[in-house]
């Protein structure tokens, strides 16, 4: 049986990181090519009260590994917010999919009933599967489509293949 928090959490998250990374690939070589440094590049944000480029990815690992973290029960891999390069972003989704790519379904046996709580909530809880497709998925989906506008406002020509990162069509019989 296919564990529907697994399913809607660990693919998801593989498949947009991986498409996050190459948007932020292409805008390491855009920043090159017209002359943007990278530090104002990952500092612009699509509006003053928005975290910036660099944030909204680091956010957006935070909440793939989080989800993996509460549904599991697995041990927090920490890590700091202290990239100020394109590099070293992409190896921050290198290590976060590294990370998620450890979770198995078996992990998942009982996350669906699981409370799961924040603290940003405090004395309140959702249950796993509640957590997984109110808030967990629409909160990670939600910093990477920013990343992504804020690469595309800064001229990259990215669109939405890159978004998506493919599709698993098949051949009609």
């Amino acid at each position: 049986m296919q564990h529907t928090t697994y399913v809607v959490t660990v693919p998801l998250f593989t498949k947009m990181l991986g498409g996050l990374k190459g948007v932020l690939m292409k805008a390491e070589r855009r920043a090159k090519e017209v002359g943007i440094s990278e530090e104002v590049f990952l500092n612009d944000a699509l509006a003053p009260d928005m975290f910036p480029l660099k944030k909204q990815v680091q956010v957006a690992c935070d909440n793939a590994k989080g989800a993996i973290v509460r549904l599991t029960n697995r041990e927090n891999v920490v890590m700091q917010d202290t990239e100020t390069t394109f590099a070293a972003l992409q190896t921050r989704i290198d290590d976060t999919l590294a990370f998620i790519k450890t979770a198995t379904e078996k992990d998942f046996e009982g996350a669906a009933e699981r409370r799961v709580t924040l603290p940003y909530f405090p004395g309140k809880y959702m249950t796993g599967a509640e957590y997984a497709l109110e808030y967990a998925v629409p909160n990670f989906l939600f910093h990477v489509t920013v990343a992504y506008a804020i690469v595309r406002k800064n001229g990259v020509a990215v669109g939405k293949a890159d978004y998506i990162n493919g599709l698993p069509l098949k051949d009609l019989e």
